[in-house]
């Protein structure tokens, strides 16, 4: 039997890297993880206290370390923090080990999806979520773009139908 490649899921907050990595995973029949939900089993914390203990710097470096152990299972698909991609040995490591898809998200779809959120670090700030989500997405749609396999958009379609667009594209 052929071996299956890793599935990577990049994108913003509100993408829906989660919900459609659990729908790719249950079709493919491959094991699925989440970067964040697995930092917060290592820690015994949520993000939101890691973020306030450690900062946004600690926080990326559990993550760099999550998601390089991650990526060298097989088989798998991995949903990744919408950040993750800021750094470069993490970049690395995606496209070396498997399959990036980039599930690009408009900024008003990722204000509707998370404005009631409140686990979200980054969006905990005085600066307004449009600002926050905009800047982020000028800081990392050049990187998204940079390792992405697959752009796929998922503003216009339901999780389950981005799951299997994504299917389809892989070809499998």
């Amino acid at each position: 039997m052929a071996e299956k490649r890793n599935i990577f899921l990049i994108g913003p907050m509100g993408a829906g890297k989660s919900t459609i990595g659990k729908y790719l995973s249950e079709t493919l029949h491959m094991d699925l993880y989440d970067s964040d939900q697995e930092i917060e089993r290592r820690t015994g914390a949520d993000i939101a206290w890691v973020f306030d203990v450690e900062g946004e710097e600690g926080f990326r470096k559990r993550e760099e370390q999550v998601i390089s152990d991650l990526s060298e299972l097989q088989g798998i698909v991995l949903a990744t923090g919408g950040g993750a991609i800021k750094s470069p040995l993490t970049r690395n490591r995606l496209s070396a080990r498997g399959i990036v898809v980039y599930l690009e998200t408009p900024i008003e779809k990722q204000l509707a999806r998370t404005q009631r959120d409140k686990r979200r670090p980054l969006l905990r700030t005085e600066e307004p979520p449009r600002e926050v989500l905009t800047r982020l997405a000028d800081e990392r749609e050049p990187l998204y773009r940079e390792i992405a396999d697959y752009v796929v958009r998922t503003d216009e379609l339901t999780a389950k139908q981005v799951a299997t667009q994504i299917v389809e594209l892989l070809g499998l």
